[in-house]
């Protein structure tokens, strides 16, 4: 079982404090206003969600978490996240354990996607790894009605992905087993400062730290992963999920993509940008 290794640090680790500090998520001035409502008619396809600690990025993710609350449940999330060691892209087949439960995987699906494609299992990695267990706490508080139904499929992808081919294998997968999906990316922006090893600039940061998002996240609203990817080469972006973003971009067929939220960990803090890390929230529909 893959525990939930950074309860009590990145999230609270009792239930009940955890509920809290979620509902505070969509209560903060930063964050949604409401909390989740009725269904709506309209269904998502994806989002984009940050992936700190909740006191920093927990209020853009409840934008993220509001809409997958109030559209279908879908049969499988698929949750895409960077491996930060760079070691290879794996699957995990294990139950994920949170503050509020277990949650399983969809093994059928898994089994045919490595079939497919030859993704390996890795759960090591996946212990060592927070890009996913930090979206489980709030997946599950916005599926709370249906939560001993909820199936995911978590993925970590690093630069060796052959991201055109496993989104080939994951569509021919969804087709075959005639899966509902939603897709959870999971990323942060732009990471600046000599804390994260990346100051392009020494001037006016905020606005350069806004525009450089502000680049990368226009790729992402005209579905352009080679745009993107390449932006990212040439300017040697700090975009943590940068390989899971474009993997999501060339999966799936977007008619629509608004940005719910955006603001930097500076902006949260009111601190003088010597480090900063930048959050958004976004819907593909």
């Amino acid at each position: 079982m893959r525990q939930a290794i950074h309860a009590g640090s990145f999230y609270e680790k009792n239930a009940n404090a955890l509920t809290k500090q979620i509902q505070d998520c969509f209560s903060h001035d930063k964050g949604p206003g409401d909390l989740p409502v009725n269904k709506r008619l309209n269904k998502i396809k994806a989002v984009i969600a940050p992936h700190a600690g909740y006191q920093y990025s927990g209020p853009c993710a409840a934008w993220a978490y509001k809409e997958i609350a109030e559209s279908h449940f879908p049969e499988l999330y698929i949750i895409i996240g960077p491996n930060h060691a760079n070691n290879g892209t794996f699957l995990s087949m294990d139950l994920w354990q949170t503050p509020f439960g277990e949650i399983r995987i969809d093994h059928v699906f898994a089994e045919l996607l490595m079939k497919k494609n030859g993704i390996k299992v890795n759960e090591d990695a996946h212990q060592k790894e927070h890009s996913i267990e930090v979206q489980l706490p709030f997946l599950q508080f916005a599926t709370q009605d249906r939560m001993h139904e909820l199936k995911i499929l978590p993925i970590i992808i690093d630069d060796s992905c052959d991201l055109k081919k496993l989104a080939l294998d994951i569509k021919e997968t969804i087709l075959e087993t005639q899966r509902d999906v939603i897709f959870i990316v999971s990323s942060d922006f732009t990471h600046y400062g000599r804390m994260y090893h990346h100051v392009p600039f020494s001037i006016d940061v905020k606005k350069n730290i806004y525009a450089f998002d502000e680049q990368a996240i226009e790729f992402i609203k005209t579905k352009n992963p080679e745009g993107l990817l390449q932006f990212h080469d040439e300017k040697i972006s700090s975009i943590c999920g940068i390989y899971a973003i474009a993997l999501l971009l060339h999966t799936v067929k977007i008619q629509k993509v608004s940005m719910e939220q955006y603001y930097t960990s500076a902006d949260l803090t009111e601190s003088d940008y010597k480090n900063s890390v930048s959050y958004a929230s976004i819907i593909i529909s």
